[in-house]
């Protein structure tokens, strides 16, 4: 949802809060697409600091759908952000770019939420999701969640390098 700031550059020390849904129903990435199983809005806040400088704070939590990293079943991870980013509005676009301002978010005059929190999430998103801490995965060889049964399969695993060695060793039999 695009928010037009010029209402609250117009005042020096101007405020407006307001509650936004989110627009997006996932968060979609390069690790896939995850899904909100519940979604709260996002509390905003535009503070005009003066001199074309704006304050924007903004809270909002989500419960989303994600694969255990090792079982792939689906867990529920929640997160709850709170951002606070000033943003001067007389900087050029390829000012920003050269002092590595990354407000992408805000384009012209307006104000994009979910491109705000969509980086926020980015910077948020945990490195590793399991299931509980001592999941013990799927097998490798036939896919058996192990969480729930075990499996005849032979877990035993050599070292690649002695791979030789253990076929001469076949061989001989």
């Amino acid at each position: 949802m695009l928010i037009h700031l010029n209402d609250v550059l117009s005042c020096e020390e101007k405020t407006i809060s307001r509650a936004i849904d989110l627009e997006m129903d996932s968060f979609d990435s390069d690790l896939g697409s995850f899904p909100f199983i519940k979604k709260e809005p996002v509390e905003l806040t535009i503070t005009n600091l003066g001199e074309e400088k704006l304050r924007i704070e903004a809270e909002t939590a989500f419960t989303a759908a994600v694969p255990c990293d090792r079982c792939l079943e689906e867990v529920e991870i929640s997160l709850e952000l709170a951002i606070s980013k000033e943003v001067d509005m007389k900087q050029t676009a390829e000012g920003r770019i050269e002092d590595l301002d990354e407000t992408d978010f805000v384009i012209g005059y307006n104000l994009d939420v979910d491109k705000l929190v969509y980086s926020e999430i980015l910077v948020n998103w945990p490195m590793k999701t399991l299931c509980r801490e001592d999941c013990k995965g799927i097998c490798r060889k036939c896919g058996t969640n192990l969480n729930h049964s075990s499996c005849s399969c032979d877990t035993v695993e050599l070292d690649p390098r002695m791979a030789v060695i253990a076929e001469i060793f076949k061989n001989s039999n």
